[in-house]
């Protein structure tokens, strides 16, 4: 396994803990793992399609994990305003496509600053407190740090082989 140099270090998840801390734990392992995969490339490194969606690039994940973090807890946990809606409606990849024109290193730090406003809104909050989506469907904070646990993940497992493809960067 290579990790590059410039790779900040990674938290464990807690393995004997409460609820909170153990599900708060992983999900903080696997945005770490995010900002790990795409540390220390370049622009175009960061933008290349490596895979036939030409949106599926490390710039384009990193891009779409900052709006789905807002999305889920700033908007729907939160109540505050969703500033994606008028561009997705025009065009439903346009986290993906902002991520094509951002610096990398921009795009890292949005996603960094939106994972400390998530973690704050969640801290503030009964894992059983309920919201209701866009949809009108209730749906409680657990489940949704339950589902950025596995959006996450999914799209880290992606970042791993395509930062391999890159530049031979592997590891977990």
């Amino acid at each position: 396994m290579t990790t590059s140099p410039t790779a900040p270090a990674r938290p464990e998840a807690p393995m004997v803990g409460g609820e909170r801390e153990q599900l708060a734990g992983f999900l903080d392992f696997l945005r770490a793992t995010v900002v790990t995969k795409a540390t220390g490339l370049s622009d175009e490194q960061a933008r290349r399609p490596l895979v036939a969606s030409e949106l599926t690039t490390i710039a384009g994940l990193v891009a779409h994990l900052t709006y789905v973090e807002e999305l889920w807890f700033s908007v729907v946990l939160d109540g505050g305003p969703d500033n994606w809606q008028d561009r997705l409606n025009d065009d439903p990849d346009a986290e993906f496509r902002a991520g094509l024109t951002t610096p990398v290193s921009q795009l890292v730090a949005d996603y960094e600053a939106r994972c400390a406003v998530s973690r704050d809104i969640v801290a503030r909050r009964d894992l059983d407190a309920t919201a209701t989506t866009g949809r009108g469907k209730p749906v409680n904070v657990r489940w949704v740090v339950i589902h950025m646990i596995e959006e996450t993940g999914r799209h880290a497992g992606h970042l791993d082989l395509l930062r391999e493809h890159v530049d031979g960067d592997t590891g977990e």
